[in-house]
């Protein structure tokens, strides 16, 4: 059975700086993704029926299934942050390394052969990081917690070189795990959430989601909007949430739109770190179970959580049959709306969206966060069919 929870953010807020996060100051991160030979701009869909039939003024779907081939956003922030630690050890200036100079001269490519890299994943953000290191010609090892589906542990390793293993630990004692094996081998940690002490990967794998929202943004301005009016963000740990809330202050800082971010009930560290209303990030309580294999994180990044806390407006908290409609609106999409392959972690925001527009019992969540004619939503469908048996049939479920 459906269900929704709504907090709002009420937690005192310290105004954290995002100028790292600005369009000017990210164009590194830019040069060097579309530096990358499978660089292309990935779909921003335009679900113009679905916008009209729930009354609101427009709704696009930016669609990560296409990015560098790997059927997920991910691997922007694992390849930009593996940029950052190699230009570091080489004693490189990351601003004029290129990624031409880094695979083609000798001295460069034997000293990054000599590296390894190692992460704990549910999925997507491992398969970044093992096309990563096949891309750069380093090693990697990617640890997945238990539970993990052999088929996404299977995607890792196609991505690229990693040695992939799924173990029998919850997600947040696996990522204890990888970092100790790192300290203990001289290995590179490259996790997408950080720690006292571990902070600066992170913070260049966040910066690495960055093109994904400016390329968003610019595609809207092409279309003739002017801004999104509300964004709905997927959290696990919220690096990605985090992300795109800096870069959306940044580049809106006097008219930010409507930031909320959608977890599972089970497992929703955002929510709950909202509702105590202190202003720290808290571990989640629920199960930890749900489709959302991608969201399936206890403990929220504290990066991502000082923007999240600072600049977001909403959290919400959903079952899992809220992403299963999402997954099949966007497979059946209305009229000559756009097919967006969109897997259980990516279609999340996409039922939620649904559910607050048309299911008269969310009537009052609707208008809490003031969605009405004049809304243009954005979303990000962060991955496609990372489970494709799962995914057919959960989509197959309306035409049966």
């Amino acid at each position: 059975m459906e269900a929704i929870n709504i907090i709002r953010n009420e937690c005192p807020r310290q105004h954290t700086d995002v100028g790292e996060y600005a369009y000017d100051a990210t164009e590194n991160v830019r040069r060097l993704h579309e530096s990358i030979p499978t660089y292309q701009l990935t779909t921003l869909a335009n679900l113009q029926s679905f916008a009209k039939s729930s009354g609101i003024k427009a709704l696009f779907v930016k669609d990560e299934s296409t990015r560098f081939g790997e059927q997920a956003f991910k691997p922007l922030g694992g390849v930009y942050a593996m940029f950052r630690v190699i230009c570091q050890e080489l004693h490189l200036d990351y601003r004029l390394t290129t990624l031409s100079q880094l695979l083609n001269e000798p001295q460069y490519k034997d000293a990054i052969s000599r590296m390894t890299f190692i992460t704990t994943t549910d999925g997507n953000h491992g398969r970044g990081v093992s096309w990563a290191s096949k891309l750069f010609g380093a090693k990697s090892y990617v640890f997945m917690p238990k539970g993990t589906v052999p088929v996404r542990a299977e995607n890792v390793r196609k991505a690229g070189n990693a040695h992939v293993e799924i173990t029998g630990m919850l997600y947040d004692d696996c990522v204890k795990y990888t970092a100790r094996m790192a300290k203990e081998n001289g290995w590179h940690l490259i996790q997408d959430t950080s720690w006292p002490g571990y902070e600066q990967i992170p913070s260049w794998i966040m910066l690495g989601y960055t093109t994904m929202v400016y390329e968003a943004l610019s595609q809207m301005e092409s279309l003739g909007y002017e801004r999104p009016t509300h964004v709905f963000l997927q959290a696990g740990v919220g690096s990605m949430a985090g992300a795109v809330t800096a870069a959306l202050k940044a580049a809106y800082p006097n008219d930010m739109p409507v930031v909320s971010c959608v977890e599972p009930t089970e497992v929703a560290c955002v929510f709950e770190s909202m509702k105590a209303k202190d202003g720290k990030p808290h571990t989640s309580t629920g199960n930890n179970t749900t489709i959302m294999a991608g969201l399936n994180c206890a403990t929220p990044c504290g990066l991502a959580w000082d923007y999240l806390r600072d600049y977001s407006d909403y959290a919400f908290a959903v079952t899992d049959d809220i992403t299963r409609q999402g997954m099949q609106l966007l497979a059946h999409p209305l009229g000559n709306d756009q097919k967006v392959i969109s897997g259980e972690s990516g279609a999340v925001t996409t039922g939620l969206v649904n559910a607050l527009l048309n299911n008269p019992s969310y009537k009052n969540m609707k208008e809490q966060i003031g969605l009405d004619e004049n809304s243009v939503v954005l979303l990000f469908s962060t991955e496609g069919d990372t489970d494709p048996e799962n995914y057919q049939r959960i989509v197959n479920e309306r035409q049966s």
